[in-house]
């Protein structure tokens, strides 16, 4: 029985005959639909020359190393499908947003969008304003001063909240709606207050407690390590080291360890011996892990007298590692204090309930979407960040709302 390849939807661009056609222009020969690129000869040259093809043809649709990551004609033509959100294409936006967790800090971050973005400065403003009685001071003027302090835990959760909130509440008001939240680590505080399940005061809260009872806890030898082990090669090296746990797991070989100093030392040099990259992580604290449970008594007696709800949106917590409706009450929030971060578990359930056709990043930088995108594969969703880095400002901002047909000039009728 033989499957008949699906046709191409009306009004849109026939791209694997076009990619077919341009292709057989650059290598001279004709071209099988999944044969790599690579296997043809194609090089870097032409790649680039096939990308500006591609944009001079359909708009800036993909970056140049899309092509080596969809490297076949079937892949790329999906990929472009994917991209395409032109009405005529007849597709909806379903975004998920996916909020980063500490560590993705730095001095100045955002400041080029605050400097030139209306609607963002007003968000962050708010959210600098509602933490500022248990911060002591603006955290935009901390950000905007390149402040080294951002780096101090009791500094950097509130800020890091503050951005992400900025920047959500920034594309909600564009016209972005996400289908989904999903938050790693401090990210999950915005990600319940985009969800609705934590007003922006009582989150405020939290997160600037969060961070200075942690800050503040007695001096330890802890740390975190990153590894690429799987989480069974992790688990196997850490037995007989009961000072050290799993703190997250980002991806199939993305295993965080959090624990003493000494240990995690140990378990580098057993990790290592097979060949397995570790590198320390630049962190105050052994996160995510029982060192935290000294400032749990007092972090639960502020989190109790705040009322909590159930999220309004689908909410992937990386506590469960899968979609909750469960209110967030002071039990959900304590826990996540030392529980590992199954990021994986959680983002993997998203890609599959939820089918979005964007997941974006909201940060101030790029760090969760590239495991999205190894999840997703060539046909899963187009993965963007709200910001790539220290130097993103306001036309970055513009591109990411150009690519979710969001906006001004957007068209409702293709969002979901």
């Amino acid at each position: 029985m033989h499957s008949t390849p699906p046709s191409t939807p009306p009004n849109e661009p026939d791209y694997e005959g076009w990619l077919t056609a341009r292709l057989r222009h650059y290598l001279g020969r004709p071209v099988a639909a999944d044969v790599a690129f690579a296997e043809y000869g194609l090089d870097s040259v032409a790649a680039l020359s096939l990308y500006g093809d591609i944009e001079e043809e359909f708009g800036p649709l993909i970056d140049p190393t899309d092509i080596w990551d969809y490297p076949t004609v079937r892949e790329l033509t999906r990929y472009l499908q994917l991209r395409d959100i032109r009405p005529c294409g007849g597709r909806r936006i379903r975004a998920a947003f996916v909020f980063t967790g500490q560590g993705c800090q730095h001095p100045g971050m955002t400041a080029g969008l605050y400097l030139h973005s209306t609607g963002y400065r007003g968000y962050l403003d708010e959210a600098a304003d509602v933490l500022r009685p248990y911060t002591g001071l603006s955290v935009v003027d901390l950000i905007l001063s390149g402040d080294r302090r951002i780096h101090r835990t009791a500094f950097t959760q509130p800020a890091l909240f503050a951005v992400q909130y900025a920047l959500a509440r920034t594309l909600e008001e564009a016209g972005v709606r996400p289908v989904a939240v999903l938050g790693h680590g401090i990210g999950e505080y915005a990600a319940a207050t985009a969800a609705g399940a934590l007003p922006l005061a009582d989150a405020a809260k939290l997160v600037a407690l969060r961070g200075a009872f942690m800050q503040y806890l007695p001096a330890s030898n802890g740390g975190m390590m990153a590894t690429c082990a799987a989480p069974y090669e992790a688990t196997e090296a850490i037995a007989g080291e009961p000072g050290v746990v799993i703190g997250a797991i980002n991806a199939a070989r993305a295993t965080v360890l959090s624990g003493e100093l000494a240990g995690l030392e140990r378990v580098r040099a057993r990790l290592e011996e097979r060949g397995i990259r570790c590198t320390m992580l630049e962190v105050s604290h052994s996160f995510q892990s029982p060192l935290m449970e000294p400032m749990l008594p007092r972090f639960e007696a502020v989190a109790r007298r705040l009322p909590g709800g159930a999220p309004r949106l689908p909410y992937y917590s990386t506590v469960h590692g899968r979609l909750t409706t469960q209110p967030l009450y002071a039990p959900y929030w304590s826990r996540q204090i030392t529980a590992p971060v199954r990021f994986a578990d959680a983002a993997r359930q998203l890609l599959d309930q939820e089918t979005p056709s964007h997941v974006v990043e909201i940060g101030p930088k790029v760090v969760l979407t590239p495991f999205v995108r190894r999840m997703g594969g060539s046909a899963g969703p187009v993965c963007l960040g709200v910001c790539r880095g220290p130097e993103s400002n306001a036309v970055d901002l513009a591109g990411v709302l150009s690519a979710l047909d969001a906006g001004p000039l957007s068209d409702p009728l293709v969002r979901a």
